[in-house]
């Protein structure tokens, strides 16, 4: 069967189910009257639609354009918008869409591209990061209009390094150093993904495959899994699972689950750890045993770091996830582009308020005061049961390397052209099936970079 960056058998969902799941969603639309528009975000939890919700009623309040809001789940965000697509009913505007998804939809010709120029031009280009705006750029076409941005994290504990005299883990020396070290003294020397099903696992290693200068394809578009870089990651990887990291299938909830026990010395995770890790969720609180008298004590005691270097990598690198704006190709393009505008403006602090350890403005303010939602950001409170700023709660060299993270964000393809490859290996997941083929003992290194490499091969061939 013939793939697209969703699988274009979706297209051939029948109408009638494709309406009874768009209805149960509440995403049916009625006839267009120019003052209506429906509007999907993957920002789904209650907490976050209630938060946007208040911003899009200010919008109505302002303009009179009517917006239905709907959440919509990002691991069925692929299925909905073919189906929608081929049944005619695409929303005008979707939200938090992350970069290969932009990608996806762009290849399958769903996005409207001059109404996030116009939206772009109308808030100064200079007022968002560069980053972020060629990370959503292909060639002269403004896919889409970036939003805000989590950055992916090495996270230690301070105290069990200082007490061996371990330096910060910002090398895969050091990384694999510190494992090996702290592992001896009987707890885990490192929390790593390996579930072969799930994106979060190829999230960790492409960290480390970034930081070795592995990259996905080179700049012709050839797949360059087998390469020495990616092999020499595929080769830490190993070791770090196999030697260094609780047995079993490693998951992004176990990794979690065990340094917050204190049952291991480092975990890479997203940044939307910060305020779980400070005691501010009560359904995923720390629980080692200091933290029982003390929620923060393990935030107080954990270093975090963003960016790391590799042998083969040129310099340190930094790996994250970038949501944006996208406007579809049926959209009602006025009424669109003033909502979109919206919430990159006035409704830019309810956005990426809702959640400021995973969403960093990629606008960092206005032409008149270029640094506004910049401090925005920084004040406010993070969390969900208790809520503090994270400037109370971590050092400023923290915080200042959360900022500056997006100045060194890379991404597997996006720059090289190949973003519909991007989105179809994160849909069927060859290199996490690596991964864990690696950690459970069936492959070694080499034969793992060799079967990630033949499988994209694979996929992209069939993208042709």
């Amino acid at each position: 069967m013939r793939r697209s960056s969703w699988t274009k058998a979706l297209v051939a969902v029948a109408t009638l189910s494709l309406c009874a799941a768009l209805a149960a969603c509440g995403t049916r639309q009625e006839t267009r009257d120019g003052r209506t528009i429906t509007v999907w975000s993957l920002e789904n939890l209650t907490e976050r639609i209630t938060a946007t919700q208040r911003a899009v009623d200010r919008f109505t309040e302002q303009t009179g354009i009517q917006v239905k809001l709907v959440g919509v789940d990002e691991n069925q965000l692929g299925q909905l918008i073919m189906s929608s697509a081929a049944a005619g009913r695409l929303p005008d505007v979707i939200g938090a869409v992350p970069l290969a998804a932009v990608r996806q939809m762009a290849a399958n010709d769903l996005l409207d591209t001059e109404v996030p120029r116009q939206v772009v031009q109308d808030l100064d280009p200079t007022t968002f990061n560069p980053r972020a705006l060629e990370l959503t750029r292909d060639g002269g076409q403004q896919l889409a209009v970036p939003s805000d941005a989590w950055a992916q994290l090495l996270v230690y504990r301070k105290d069990l390094f200082a007490k061996a005299g371990l330096p910060e883990p910002a090398t895969y020396q050091d990384i694999e150093r510190a494992a090996r070290t702290l592992h001896a003294t009987g707890i885990h020397g490192i929390s790593l993904a390996t579930d072969p099903g799930d994106v979060f696992t190829q999230q960790t290693f492409e960290y480390l495959a970034l930081a070795n200068g592995c990259q996905l394809v080179d700049s012709s578009g050839r797949v360059q899994l087998d390469s020495p870089a990616c092999r020499r990651t595929f080769s830490l990887y190993g070791d770090l699972a196999t030697r260094y990291s609780a047995v079993g299938t490693q998951t992004v909830e176990s990794t979690r689950a065990t340094y917050f026990s204190g049952g291991s010395a480092m975990i890479i995770w997203s940044s939307m750890l910060l305020d779980e890790l400070a005691g501010l969720r009560n359904d995923v609180l720390p629980s080692c045993p200091e933290c029982r008298d003390d929620p923060t004590w393990l935030a107080r005691n954990s270093g975090v770091v963003t960016a790391i270097r590799g042998p083969d990598g040129q310099a340190p690198a930094q790996f994250g996830e970038m949501t944006s704006w996208v406007i579809t190709r049926t959209a009602n393009t006025e009424a669109s582009r003033a909502f979109v505008h919206f919430m990159l403006d006035e409704g830019y602090q309810d956005w990426f308020g809702m959640a400021p350890e995973g969403k960093f403005p990629v606008r960092s303010g206005t032409p008149e005061d270029p640094t506004r939602f910049q401090r925005v950001w920084e004040s406010l409170q993070a969390g969900v049961d208790t809520r503090r700023p994270l400037a109370e709660i971590y050092p400023a060299e923290v915080i200042d390397q959360l900022r500056s993270g997006l100045d060194r964000m890379q991404r597997w393809g996006i720059t090289q052209g190949q973003g519909a490859l991007v989105g179809a290996t994160t849909g069927e997941l060859p290199v996490p099936r690596a991964i864990g083929a690696l950690a459970s003992g069936q492959l070694d290194a080499a034969e793992a970079a060799e079967q990630a490499h033949e499988d994209v091969t694979a996929i992209q061939q069939s993208l042709q």
